[in-house]
């Protein structure tokens, strides 16, 4: 496993869409504040569990939609990790450990394309959300898993800038 520092906010956003409902959470230490746009209500959405060691160690469950958008916002630089066949980066907060998203590039002829999803149990405190899904992405090849982050993930936007 590769641990990277961030020193920067993470936005996670598709173009403004017209009734977008926001949802709010945070980390366990409050260090991290999440803000979920979804265009249907967050309690019809089924997470994902993916059944990986990294992440069923981690007890994460992922919440998307094309259409959504996700800013996250951090007092401290959020810590960036990477497994398995490092495809995808996992944000998480440097004080309580907590798993936030997870975010992958993608290129499309002359952009990078980011694409994201939430870590759906830092919601179920504040929202009622359906138990997850497991799903097995360990058995999609390197193709399946970014041809199916290009169609269930949040466009993303990952701007630079420097923490509070």
């Amino acid at each position: 496993m590769t641990v990277l520092q961030s020193s920067f906010n993470i936005e996670l956003s598709f173009p403004t869409q017209a009734l977008l409902m926001n949802y709010s959470a945070q980390c366990s230490c409050g260090n991290v504040n999440l803000t979920l746009s979804l265009p249907k209500p967050i309690e019809e959405y089924l997470p994902r569990a993916c059944d990986c060691r990294f992440c069923t160690e981690r007890n994460i469950a992922y919440l998307s939609d094309p259409m959504g958008e996700l800013v996250i916002t951090s007092k401290h630089s959020l810590q960036s990790l990477k497994q398995g066949s490092e495809q995808a980066t996992f944000w998480q907060c440097p004080s309580c450990l907590d798993m936030v998203a997870v975010s992958h590039q993608l290129y499309d002829e002359n952009e990078v394309i980011i694409k994201g999803a939430v870590n759906s149990r830092l919601f179920e405190s504040t929202y009622t959300l359906p138990e997850a899904l497991i799903a097995s992405p360990k058995t999609l090849s390197p193709q399946q898993k970014r041809q199916r982050w290009s169609e269930l993930w949040l466009t993303t936007k990952l701007p630079v800038r420097s923490s509070p």
